[in-house]
């Protein structure tokens, strides 16, 4: 499936943007992982977010990227999404290679820090990022800290 990327500042976005994201997160955080908790969390706010749209303008995944400083020293990685009926269908790995590449566009020469869901550690990996953390709940989930190294230092 071809996306058309939207990458932007939260204020930059179109309004219908922002519900969609929102309402993309929610469906997946709290609805399927049945997890209660404040997705609107300000940091929206301090981040640029990735959207990518498939040919009908249906929004199949989302990220966002955290600028340095705010969680961690690196830029960060978060709240990534594919569409569930889009699943193992390899958007979630196209999503993150447009991630990565926009981050490091920003941030050259820095590393990118996430906090993954355990279950997933795998799947990040496959990028480079490497453990960099025990295991740690957050929102009652299993989550690890990674960071994929500088592109100077691989």
């Amino acid at each position: 499936m071809s996306l058309h990327w939207t990458f932007a500042r939260l204020e930059q976005l179109a309004p219908l943007d922002v519900y969609d994201m929102l309402a993309l997160r929610s469906e997946v955080f709290v609805v399927e992982q049945t997890c209660i908790f404040q997705d609107p969390d300000g940091v929206d706010k301090q981040a640029h977010h990735l959207l990518g749209r498939d040919g009908h303008g249906a929004l199949q995944a989302v990220l966002r990227i955290v600028d340095p400083g705010v969680k961690y020293a690196e830029p960060s990685i978060g709240r990534v999404i594919s569409a569930p009926a889009q699943r193992r269908s390899g958007l979630g790995r196209a999503l993150m290679r447009e991630g990565i590449r926009q981050c490091r566009a920003l941030w050259p020469g820095q590393g990118i820090r996430i906090s993954a869901q355990a279950r997933l550690e795998r799947f990040y990996e496959e990028f480079g990022f490497r453990t960099v953390t025990a295991p740690y709940l957050e929102d009652d989930i299993p989550h690890v800290e990674m960071l994929l190294e500088p592109e100077s230092a691989r």
